[in-house]
């Protein structure tokens, strides 16, 4: 098992490269081999970024397993295992540990509302099915339940639960966790815009969904924040702040796709029910990437 030490820096929430419907499995290990080369230091496939609610189980298993394959070690991957059906995550986060994911990323039961002791049992279910580090993946804007500090406390007792990625976007959630669960217990944001601050309060890094088409300056700025050099930090944050606020207009992950077709690097493929991002959207990513450096 990878150390705890290597879940840090900047981890790219991957998108998944579709072509004609299908996934395209050139265009995912290019990717892949892409954000490595770049020094993305891990790599989150099917999570909400990578369309996981419309994959088919065949689909999220096989994207896993690409991933892991193409990775080949070299950065870990921390597979997206989440569902609002216990059963189903407990699948997922199986499959993900057989087919050599060094974490998993588990989200927090949407729409159906557990309650705080739902939670606990979802995620001790998970934890007690599987051998390897399970992060929390708390975002209730999207899951519409967010997890206390206590219940995360709770969950720390048990032997995989070793991090949060926290989207809650309440930078005085990380004080909070921190000062409760302790310095080991690794915080990730969740929140491009805010993943600076995020550190400085004691975050160790950032699950991006930015870093999908600005992984050098992602990582740049996490490796600052890593190393105390918060004036470089923010030298970095002045260049993504038209960007990060630019891929989230419209959802994400079409965000993030449209940029990299702007760069070549895919096929600008989305899913029903989301869509490519529309012509005004489109405009101010191309802006934010010309602003970051990195489009002429």
């Amino acid at each position: 098992m990878m150390s705890k030490a290597k879940f840090r820096g900047s981890l790219t929430a991957l998108v998944t490269p579709f072509r004609d419907g299908a996934i395209d499995e050139k265009g995912f290990r290019d990717l892949i081999d892409w954000q490595i080369a770049e020094g993305t230091s891990g790599l989150v496939p099917v999570g909400t970024t990578g369309e996981s609610p419309t994959l088919s189980h065949a689909e999220h298993h096989r994207a896993v397993e690409i991933c892991i394959s193409q990775a080949n070690g070299r950065v870990p991957v921390i597979a997206g295992a989440g569902s609002n059906n216990t059963v189903e995550a407990i699948d997922l986060a199986r499959h993900a540990e057989k087919a050599g994911a060094d974490a998993v990323l588990v989200v927090t039961p949407y729409y159906n509302k557990p309650t705080q002791e739902g939670l606990y049992q979802h995620f001790k279910a998970v934890n007690d099915a599987i051998g390897i580090p399970i992060f929390i993946y708390n975002i209730p804007p999207r899951s519409v339940v967010d997890m206390s500090v206590e219940t995360m406390k709770r969950l720390y007792e048990l032997k995989n639960i070793v991090g949060v990625k926290d989207a809650t976007g309440n930078l005085a959630r990380v004080s909070q966790q921190r000062q409760q669960l302790g310095p080991d217990f690794i915080q990730l944001s969740g929140e491009d815009m805010t993943a600076l601050a995020f550190n400085a309060a004691g975050g160790q890094g950032c699950i991006s969904v930015v870093s999908n088409i600005a992984p050098r300056l992602c990582a740049d700025l996490q490796e600052a924040t890593l190393r105390g050099d918060y004036a470089s930090a923010l030298e970095i944050q002045d260049r993504l702040v038209p960007l990060h606020g630019a891929t989230f207009l419209e959802p994400g992950l079409a965000g993030a796709k449209c940029g990299l077709a702007m760069l070549g690097r895919l096929k600008e493929e989305v899913r029903l029910p989301l869509l490519p991002v529309t012509d005004g959207a489109r405009t101010q990513i191309r802006q934010a990437m010309v602003h970051a450096g990195l489009l002429n």
